[in-house]
């Protein structure tokens, strides 16, 4: 029988707390550090390890966090999310977003409808759908081919799709796979909508509309932005979009679309990626078959989690060292570092996953917990934060700890040596170089050029950010993600913080103000 107990009730968490905490410096230097580096790695598919060497663990902490792995029944409540249980308790609803690459259990029917088989129906309707598209099946009204495609949506419908549409783009070049130019409207400020639209094609260019419930302000607004600029170019806006949606919400079965493709309400936004809410622009963009290496990569990343070894399972020894930072340690946010330019909104994507699903105050029953819960995530890529903010990193008050990523060969294959080294080997030196800088640190007897070390930090290292690689990538955060809010007993699948300001704001919009807020609607000219 799984049990969902807050963490501060776990004998094991007070027996981590009690464990001797490891001095960082000294265990990375030297042969002790050379030794680390070999021992403390693990694969997590499509040819990617993650290295958790230079994070402040020793085997007697990892035995203290595996008896919290089990006492805390990180396996079973994976295999209950997996085989459909109730986990989202906020909304009632299961989490499935692992079925939409593969079936890590049981069959799972909700609704009558075998769930795995309808996603899977989803994804065979975006590759007929793309495939006609890229064959010129399905044309403008001149006949002419599509040439772009732009996604419309928000949050989970942008951030995740936009930044694995920027992060295989160039991979994509290498390998001859892109079919389309893709570009992404979110923001509701007018200027996003018009700043895209002012680069592109309308009269060649598709565009995805993404709402889930069919009723999202922004995605709406932008919608009927685009559709504006579609009427006053003399086309016929239904001839040029297509609808992500649910089955039940108003566009699903309306004339104002190309074709539409659904997902539910068992997989949230953020977590939508591998769903047709990314499947419909990146099979567009790159082509069903790359898609499919994508949901492999990830599938594989997600077979891994399911190991009850947790030196064998990557995303929960990720999970429950982040936990040992944050509950024992007391580090109050963590940096995503990745040295690979093409994983620029990454981070950004981090953001969402990780802050929306952990960011709570509250355990799955409702009630107050008494420990820290989700940190503060932010990121950019190397080296270019290297010249931003690596001095805080390096030398501020707090400890922050790091996640890099990095790989041996870049995507496009072109390089050139200059004063001995490629630019990738001079990446790749960067990122090994500051592992070491933040682990071990410098003395100097000038304490403005001294480096205390002691800052922990892990990497995934992979051959090449493929399509596989990226799959597999973005499930081990996901599933992070997911072990982190079991160990603290939250409901990781709901966002109920966004939503105060969304109801607020459509007072504003109604003019049913008093008090500040009208004073602040007055200033802003509302």
């Amino acid at each position: 029988m799984v049990n969902w107990k807050n963490l501060d009730t776990l004998a094991s968490f007070e027996a981590l707390k009690q464990a001797e905490k490891l001095n960082l410096a000294q265990a990375m230097a030297g042969e002790n550090g050379a030794e680390r580096v070999k021992k403390y790695t693990v694969p997590m598919g499509a040819d990617c390890d993650f290295n958790y060497a230079a994070r402040p663990i020793d085997d007697k902490i990892l035995a203290a966090l595996a008896d919290l792995a089990k006492e805390a029944q990180l396996t079973e409540k994976y295999a209950e999310l997996y085989n459909g249980a109730v986990i989202n308790t906020g909304e009632k609803r299961l989490v499935l977003h692992q079925l939409t690459r593969g079936q890590l259990g049981g069959k799972v029917v909700a609704d009558g409808v075998d769930k795995r088989a309808f996603y899977m129906e989803q994804q065979e309707k975006v590759r007929a759908f793309a495939n006609k598209v890229h064959a010129g099946e399905i044309t403008n009204a001149a006949g002419e081919k599509f040439t772009t495609v732009v996604q419309i949506g928000i949050g989970g419908s942008d951030l995740g799709p936009r930044a694995m549409y920027l992060a295989m783009e160039n991979w994509a070049k290498a390998n001859n796979t892109k079919k389309m130019h893709a570009e992404f409207i979110s923001n509701v400020d007018p200027d996003d909508a018009a700043g895209v639209l002012s680069k592109i094609d309308v009269a060649h260019s598709l565009f995805v509309l993404v709402s889930k419930s069919g009723t999202t302000l922004e995605t709406l607004t932008n919608e009927s932005f685009v559709k504006d600029a579609l009427q006053k170019a003399g086309l016929d806006a239904s001839k040029h979009m297509i609808a992500v949606t649910s089955e039940t919400s108003p566009l699903a079965s309306s004339s104002d679309y190309l074709a539409a493709f659904f997902m539910d309400d068992y997989i949230g936004g953020r977590y939508s990626s591998t769903s047709a809410v990314g499947g419909a622009v990146l099979s567009l963009a790159f082509g069903p078959e790359v898609f499919d290496q994508f949901l492999q990569g990830a599938a594989e990343a997600d077979a891994t989690a399911k190991n009850e070894d947790l030196l064998k399972n990557p995303a929960m020894l990720d999970a429950l060292i982040g936990v040992y930072e944050r509950n024992v340690l007391g580090y109050p946010t963590t940096a995503v570092l990745p040295y690979s330019q093409a994983l620029s909104r990454f981070p950004a994507h981090l953001q969402q996953l990780d802050m929306e699903s952990n960011g709570k105050s509250v355990n799955r029953f409702g009630e107050p917990v008494n420990y820290l819960t989700g940190p503060v995530i932010f990121g950019e890529p190397g080296t270019n934060g290297q010249h931003s903010f690596y001095q805080l990193l390096h030398q501020g008050t707090d400890i922050i700890p790091l996640q890099f990523v990095g790989f041996k060969n870049n995507q496009m294959g072109s390089d050139v040596v200059i004063q001995g080294s490629t630019s990738q080997q001079k990446l790749c030196a960067n990122v090994a170089a500051q592992i070491m800088a933040f682990a071990c640190g410098k003395s100097d007897e000038d304490k403005n050029k001294n480096f205390e070390g002691g800052r922990p930090s892990s990497i995934i290292i992979g051959k090449q950010l493929t399509p596989a690689a990226l799959g597999a990538l973005l499930a081990h955060f996901e599933n992070k993600v997911m072990f982190q809010g079991f160990v603290w007993n939250l409901n990781s699948f709901d966002q109920e913080g966004v939503q105060l300001g969304k109801v607020l704001a459509k007072k504003v919009l109604a003019h049913e103000t008093d008090g500040a807020l009208k004073e602040y609607s007055d200033l802003l000219n509302i």
